[in-house]
């Protein structure tokens, strides 16, 4: 009788081993690494291929990664209309609104004065800020300051040209907007309240300027501050000679020239609080009102300009019936 192998009753070849032999375990194990090995170069290509289109999706729209929507929270979704809620309920975004009149932002309506004067106003916190590292409020050394800034430091001079023109610029620049705005009657309804933030702005303007010059601390300073704070004087209310001030208490040692000086005189208190006026409190506070500012634009429609002008090509052609 025929040997079978048992399983199905088939005869075994003779010249085949045996299932489960070490000739057949090592062919088959030989292709099990063959085909994982294949498997995994296949998945690395795929992964590869995968890592690529993602990186190119992340350059072109980063703001749709997991990593961005984790830092800053996006709520709405894209439509026109989720995207304009977007900007507008954003203090930075919203510079740059939805929809704007085409010919409200044409530089022969709006001067670009408005752009141009913040730009001299971050400009001159970047050159006041690196002025600050050559500067101490001391009525001993703050002159020496001066001549050593524009003696020995390297660009010194043009550091301290660049911050004392740029005041100037800033003050024309603030008067030459503010006409625009009347010229054009950008103050009327609904912008009422942005003029009064910006005749706000111009005060804080002149106040900066005016602080800045005692800093140098030299007879140029000295005599314009001591003009300024002896006009304070008269202020109705607050100054010893003005109106209604003797009647209530008001003396040349608490008036708000006092105040203003931390003394009778133009003297190192005066030094002092005129350093912490112009390179911390007014400039915190213009910078409050300069976002406002901006805020307002936007809830009031965006820039005022005349009526939208249509282009020729956009001229449709009435029918009749």
């Amino acid at each position: 009788m025929a040997d079978t192998n048992g399983h199905d009753g088939k005869p075994a070849s003779a010249g085949t081993p045996a299932a489960g032999g070490n000739g057949a375990s090592g062919s088959g194990n030989g292709g099990n690494g063959g085909s994982k090995l294949q498997a995994v170069i296949a998945g690395a290509k795929a992964t590869q291929t995968r890592a690529i289109e993602e990186l190119k999706e992340t350059v072109k729209a980063p703001e749709k990664t997991d990593v961005w929507k984790s830092v800053l929270r996006v709520k709405h979704d894209e439509t026109p209309r989720s995207r304009a809620l977007g900007v507008l309920s954003n203090v930075f975004l919203h510079l740059h609104p939805a929809k704007i009149n085409r010919d409200a932002v044409a530089y022969n309506y709006t001067w670009g004065m408005g752009g141009m004067t913040f730009y001299v106003y971050i400009t001159l916190v970047f050159t006041g800020t690196l002025l600050m590292f050559y500067y101490h409020p001391s009525k001993i050394v703050a002159f020496r300051d001066i001549l050593y800034l524009e003696s020995d430091v390297p660009f010194g001079k043009l550091l301290r040209n660049m911050h004392r023109w740029g005041a100037h610029l800033m003050v024309i620049m603030v008067e030459l907007h503010m006409f625009r705005v009347f010229l054009t009657g950008s103050y009327k309804k609904p912008r009422e309240f942005n003029w009064v933030v910006g005749v706000l702005l111009l005060v804080l303007t002149l106040l900066l300027s005016f602080t800045g010059y005692l800093l140098p601390d030299d007879q140029l300073g000295f005599w314009a501050v001591t003009v300024g704070t002896n006009m304070a004087r008269a202020t109705p209310l607050l100054g010893h000679a003005g109106p209604f001030g003797p009647q209530l208490g008001m003396t040349p040692f608490n008036d708000v020239r006092f105040g203003l000086l931390g003394g009778s005189i133009v003297d190192a208190n005066a030094l002092l609080r005129a350093y912490i006026w112009h390179c911390v409190a007014i400039p915190i506070i213009a910078s409050a009102f300069m976002v406002v500012h901006f805020w307002r634009v936007r809830k009031d429609g965006g820039i005022s300009g005349p009526a939208p002008v249509m282009l020729e090509s956009e001229i449709k052609d009435v029918k009749k019936i």
